[in-house]
C-alpha cells in the first residue's frame, strides 16, 4: 500500500467547554501541526497515488476557515467541544471532499496541538469522485 502526506501549521484559539479543565476553560490557541495522510493501492498514470499539489491546495483552503480563528465561534463547533478529536473529524471531512480520492483510499488525519501530544481520525473513501464521499473507519 503506497502512502502520501503532507503537513501544515496553522494557529487557532479555542477553549475548553462542559468540564473543570482549569486553565484550558479560558481563551487560549495552539500552534497546531496538520498531517494529511493518503493511502492506497494503485498509482495513477503519472505514478502518483494522489497529486502533492492538490493535497497542499485542499489543505491551504480548509486551514483558511480555521487558522486564527476561535473554533467554539464557528458553527462546525456549535454545541461541542473543541477537542483535538473532534477538530480531526471535521477536518477529515472537509478535506475528502476537496481531494481527488479513489475509492477504497484511506484518508487520516494526525493533528497535534503541541510537540506532545495528537489526535488522529481515520476515514475509508466509498466511491471515487472529484468530491468523494467518505465513510468513518477506525482512527
Amino acid at each position: 500500500m503506497y502512502t502520501v502526506a503532507v503537513l501544515r501549521d496553522f494557529t487557532a484559539k479555542h477553549f475548553l467547554i462542559g468540564g473543570d479543565w482549569g486553565a484550558e476553560n479560558e481563551l487560549h490557541s495552539h500552534d497546531y501541526r496538520l498531517e494529511c495522510a493518503i493511502q492506497g493501492e494503485n498509482l495513477n498514470a503519472h505514478g502518483y497515488l494522489v497529486d502533492i499539489v492538490e493535497i497542499e491546495n485542499a489543505l491551504d483552503g480548509v486551514l483558511q476557515e480555521f487558522a486564527s480563528q476561535v473554533l467554539n465561534h464557528l458553527p462546525e463547533f456549535e454545541g461541542m467541544n473543541p477537542s483535538l478529536e473532534h477538530f480531526c473529524r471535521l477536518l477529515a471531512d472537509k478535506l475528502a471532499r476537496r481531494i481527488p480520492l479513489k475509492a477504497g483510499s484511506i484518508l487520516r488525519i494526525k493533528l497535534w496541538e503541541n510537540q506532545f501530544a495528537w489526535a488522529s481520525y481515520q476515514m475509508e473513501v466509498t466511491v471515487q469522485a472529484g468530491h468523494a464521499d467518505a465513510s468513518p473507519q477506525s482512527s
